[in-house]
């Protein structure tokens, strides 16, 4: 049986918009007839975020799928490197099983970082052999970011050894250097690393583009370089792609990749030079296999209502209808419960912390991944200068608490916790005073995973029982249990990040500089050293 599909066809390799008939059969694209007229509505390739945590959706893939559709985003490059190291090659696995269960394309990499550090307790760990074992496999197509650059610079041998794996395969190797320049670029993008997504300055990212490397302007829920980035398209346009890496089920719920098409358009950027970045850069670069739109191509396209806001009406897979004006047509399919979360309650007594005469404090920057360093005298470190107490509990272990300060969070009473904190996911937490602080970590602890948000007489509790990052719930459930936390975080705590969540869990982050907080103790990022060693 054909099916056609009548509208405006936009063929980003000719650059061509016109009138056309999509013939489908047996799931493929039989063939693009030209016409004299069709509806005004457009008829183009699916699009691809680029990089993207699935976990820090709080969905679980198949969950994130279902709402990713729905703006006609058909595919992700998707690094499960957040499960791996609570659950190791238990948590890949499964990630790959779930997603499995919808029409969508999830391009796995193998994570490359598990730990992230030596200088943080994760939950697993995957060695040479793991990695080599995962890229192997025809459901991983890449080898996940390289966060550890510090082992690339020093040419590390297990480092090494999991790149050349890559490259023994021909699969690409995904870079994360922040603003890593020069002579020691050059040396990591030498060892073979294609591409980066943590550039926050326009020079970083050209530096990076005139070497060869493929630049990911970046647009999560809590880091943003978009508008910084931008302006580089219209030059760069080949080397380019869009990504999320990050983002919360209530900012995927308003929209996805189709956002980034319509932002870059406002700013002037080509048409058809945005469209090659959002749907085909990705999967040339990662040789993906859903279809581009393309005569013998698997049937999978989008329709969107005008070329302005991008709304998009209708998205296929395979030739199926899988979303449809905002709604998804794919079912919720039942998510197993997976876990390593061993973390016993905490008492006030075990957040006693006292500040050094000039304490080093860390500053949190709204849409930023990265923090700054500032001394702080004893008598200035309180919650009424916005110096909040800022802690991590191993998870994994019972341990002693690790203890620093933050400023920047905004919150004027109570706690947030939550056990999602890059990359090892014990639990973090920042909070006005220690009790509230010890009522939102033990709120998390009496769910085996969450997000929870306190005061003296309220408390709200996002539970994440899948790994401790993810719900098992439905989408748009979640979306909606996640906004009244954040709200609650906001109008009632105070807090004053655009996304205090997402922030929060950052600041766990060691290999982002400058000062993060492991459950080891407060580390810089810059020197790759834990502050009480520094001389």
């Amino acid at each position: 049986m054909i099916e056609k599909h009548l509208g405006q066809y936009i063929d980003v390799l000719n650059q061509r918009i016109f009138p056309a008939e999509i013939w489908v059969q047996d799931e493929k694209i039989l063939a693009i007839h030209e016409c004299l007229s069709a509806p005004n509505h457009y008829i183009l390739p699916g699009f691809i975020d680029a990089h993207v945590h699935i976990e820090s959706s709080l969905l679980s893939p198949a969950e994130f799928a279902r709402m990713a559709l729905t703006h006609g985003t058909v595919a992700s490059i998707s690094d499960p490197h957040e499960i791996a190291n609570v659950l190791g090659m238990a948590g890949v696995n499964y990630m790959i099983e779930n997603g499995k269960q919808v029409p969508f394309y999830f391009y796995f990499g193998a994570p490359s970082c598990v730990p992230a550090t030596i200088f943080e307790t994760a939950g697993a760990s995957l060695d040479v052999a793991e990695v080599e074992s995962l890229l192997a496999n025809p459901d991983i197509y890449y080898l996940s970011e390289m966060m550890n650059f510090p082992g690339v610079l020093q040419a590390n041998t297990e480092v090494m050894q999991k790149i050349a794996a890559a490259h023994a395969l021909n699969k690409p190797v995904d870079g994360h250097a922040p603003g890593l320049r020069g002579a020691a670029l050059q040396t990591y993008f030498d060892a073979g690393i294609s591409t980066d997504h943590e550039c926050f300055t326009l020079e970083e990212a050209e530096e990076k583009l005139k070497l060869g490397m493929h630049v990911l302007i970046r647009e999560g829920s809590a880091a943003k370089n978009f508008d910084a980035l931008i302006p580089l398209l219209d030059t760069y346009f080949k080397q380019i792609m869009f990504c999320s890496d990050d983002k919360h089920p209530d900012s995927l719920e308003l929209g996805h990749i189709n956002q980034l098409v319509a932002r870059a358009l406002q700013a002037g950027c080509n048409l058809f030079k945005v469209l090659q970045v959002a749907c085909f850069n990705p999967a040339w670069h990662y040789k993906t296999k859903h279809g581009l739109l393309q005569v013998g191509d698997s049937a999978d396209f989008i329709m969107v209502q005008n070329l302005q806001d991008w709304k998009v009406v209708k998205t296929f897979i395979k030739g199926k209808l899988v979303a449809e004006n905002g709604q998804s047509l794919c079912l919720k399919m039942p998510s197993k419960i997976c876990n390593n979360f061993l973390a016993e309650p905490i008492q006030v007594s075990d957040l006693a912390y006292e500040p050094a005469m000039e304490e080093p404090v860390m500053v949190c920057l709204d849409g930023q991944l990265i923090t700054l360093r500032e001394n702080v005298l004893k008598a200035n470190c309180t919650p009424q200068n916005d110096c909040l107490k800022l802690v991590v509990v191993n998870r994994y272990k019972p341990a002693k608490v690790a203890k620093a300060f933050v400023k920047n969070f905004g919150l004027n009473q109570g706690a947030i916790a939550s056990s999602v904190a890059h990359d090892s996911h014990n639990i973090i937490a920042v909070g006005y005073d220690d009790e509230s602080l010890v009522k939102a970590i033990n709120l998390v602890i009496e769910a085996r995973g969450g997000l929870a948000a306190c005061h003296a007489s309220a408390h709200h509790i996002l539970p994440l029982p899948i790994a401790g990052l993810m719900s098992d719930l439905d989408a748009w459930q979640v979306s909606a249990d996640y906004t009244r936390l954040d709200k609650f975080s906001k109008e009632v705590l105070g807090a004053s990040l655009t996304a205090p969540f997402m922030s929060l869990s950052f600041m766990a982050l060691l290999v982002i500089p400058h000062l993060k907080l492991s459950d080891l103790g407060l580390f810089n990022g810059n020197t790759f050293s834990f502050v009480d060693k520094e001389s």
